[in-house]
C-alpha cells in the first residue's frame, strides 16, 4: 500500500479521497501532490490525467474550475494502466 504525501494546507477541491484510493493500488509507492495554478480553460468535474513520465513514475494533472495541481506518482505501472487505474477509481 502506497503513501499520500500530505504537505500543502490548500488542494483541488476532492483530489485527496481519489488519491488516497489511489494509494491502495500495491503497485503504487508514493503520490504527491504539488504545486496549484491557474489555468484559463474551466473545468467543471474533478480531473486527473497522466501527463508526463518522471523518474520512477509519472507526473499526473488534476483539473477543476480554473484551477490545475500537478501530483507525482512513484509507480512501477506504465503509462496507459495507471490512467485506467486513476479512471476506475474516480470517487
Amino acid at each position: 500500500m502506497g503513501r499520500v504525501v500530505i504537505t500543502h494546507s490548500t488542494y483541488v477541491e476532492g483530489l485527496i479521497p481519489w488519491l488516497k484510493a489511489l494509494a491502495r493500488v500495491p503497485t503504487i509507492q508514493t503520490i504527491t501532490p504539488a504545486v496549484i495554478s491557474k489555468v484559463r480553460g474551466r473545468c467543471q468535474t474533478l480531473q486527473l490525467r497522466v501527463s508526463v513520465p518522471i523518474r520512477g513514475g509519472f507526473k499526473l494533472l488534476a483539473r477543476k474550475g480554473s484551477s490545475a495541481q500537478e501530483v507525482f506518482v512513484v509507480t512501477n505501472l506504465d503509462r496507459e494502466t495507471l490512467q485506467i487505474t486513476v479512471n476506475q477509481l474516480r470517487p
